[in-house]
């Protein structure tokens, strides 16, 4: 199954989130069988991003949006870890600092996005003022209902400058993630990530769904598409994420750069190089030879004594 078609938000159809199934697994009933293919696909992802790092033109930019405990810290850790840390970059975006308030909503957003050649991963995102802001009404409708065109053209120039875009969005049930915030009640060691706004925040959930709703139909778009994860079953969450990547970078015609250097001429310079080292070489075993036999200047004095 592919899930880019099955997972895609498509703006021409109406959205509701309860009707998509949080525990849906595609195809897939077996989780020992769907780790195997997320292995696959992480390989995959290693490979082509190597080729994107070595090519130096494209870049790619995954945005990951969710609800309190919905696993966007687990997609980091469990689909990135294929990546080489050398061309990949994740960025958290919590509340402002007074600098970025002080800008255009996008201007944070602007100052993280990925380089030619590299991979970012935003753990939310400049979607934050179409969905908190809006939530907890922190300016007035006629400000934030104009963002999504502005969201639009910010990703469009990206998209021009050769960044690929990817924008998933983890879906999870109101009681799978009440059971997850157990889980942390229970482990000592995760009680780091309590919050008391994870409770707060609950009791804005259809306020959240219907921000999430919007914000997903207005902003899918051929050139940075909407995916909506069934999340409750983490191993699934990654699978599908990961196939959706890794298929986007096949797609995105990457390949390795030309070669700078004329190699015949490296070649005579390289082995110039091993000669002349075996030389040196060879000049530093007879001096040693006669250390060991008693006829260089330690050898006298070992001698005397």
């Amino acid at each position: 199954m592919d899930y880019r078609s099955h997972f895609l938000v498509d703006p021409a159809k109406p959205l509701r989130l309860s009707e998509i199934d949080p525990n849906d697994t595609g195809e897939h009933d077996k989780r020992s069988k769907a780790e195997k293919e997320t292995e696959e696909y992480r390989l995959q992802m290693e490979a082509n991003q190597f080729l994107l790092y070595a090519d130096g033109r494209q870049s790619l930019l995954v945005v990951l949006q969710a609800l309190d405990a919905a696993g966007k810290d687990g997609v980091i850790r469990h689909v990135f870890k294929a990546m080489n840390p050398q061309g990949t970059r994740v960025h958290g975006f919590k509340q402002p600092t007074p600098q970025e308030a002080a800008h255009d909503f996008l201007w944070r957003a602007h100052h993280y996005v990925p380089a030619d050649g590299e991979v970012v991963i935003f753990n939310r995102s400049h979607y934050e003022d179409v969905l908190v802001v809006r939530v907890h009404e922190l300016v007035p409708k006629e400000v934030w209902s104009q963002r999504y065109d502005m969201i639009n053209d910010f990703e469009r120039l990206l998209t021009q400058n050769g960044t690929k875009i990817l924008k998933f969005f983890l879906h999870i049930s109101p009681e799978e993630q009440l059971e997850r915030f157990k889980d942390r009640l229970d482990d000592p060691q995760r009680h780091w990530k309590i919050s008391e706004s994870d409770y707060s925040e609950r009791t804005y959930w259809s306020q959240y769904t219907e921000a999430y709703q919007d914000a997903l139909m207005k902003t899918s778009t051929p050139y940075a598409p909407w995916y909506v994860i069934p999340a409750n079953r983490k191993w699934f969450r990654n699978l599908a994420i990961s196939q959706i990547i890794a298929n986007t970078l096949k797609d995105m015609g990457l390949e390795l750069p030309p070669t700078r250097v004329d190699i015949d001429d490296i070649k005579l310079k390289y082995h110039a190089a091993v000669q002349a080292a075996n030389g040196n070489n060879g000049e530093n075993g007879d001096k040693r030879e006669k250390d060991k036999d008693g006829n260089g200047k330690n050898g006298k004095n070992g001698g005397k004594g």
